[in-house]
């Protein structure tokens, strides 16, 4: 009762609804760090300007 190749399969059907995870993945984590801190930065300017 093996099921043999089943979890490949999965991986594979998987990666293929992903292609996207794997283009974020390539960025450096300073990088990252860098561009989430810019993200940070714009969304709290943005509730300062709304809580004028």
């Amino acid at each position: 009762m093996t099921r043999g190749n089943q979890r490949e399969l999965a991986r594979k059907r998987a990666e293929k609804k992903q292609p996207k995870a794997k283009a974020t993945s390539d960025i450096s984590h300073t990088k990252r760090k860098e561009i989430d801190a810019e993200i940070m930065r714009q969304k709290q300017l943005k509730k300062a300007a709304e809580a004028k």
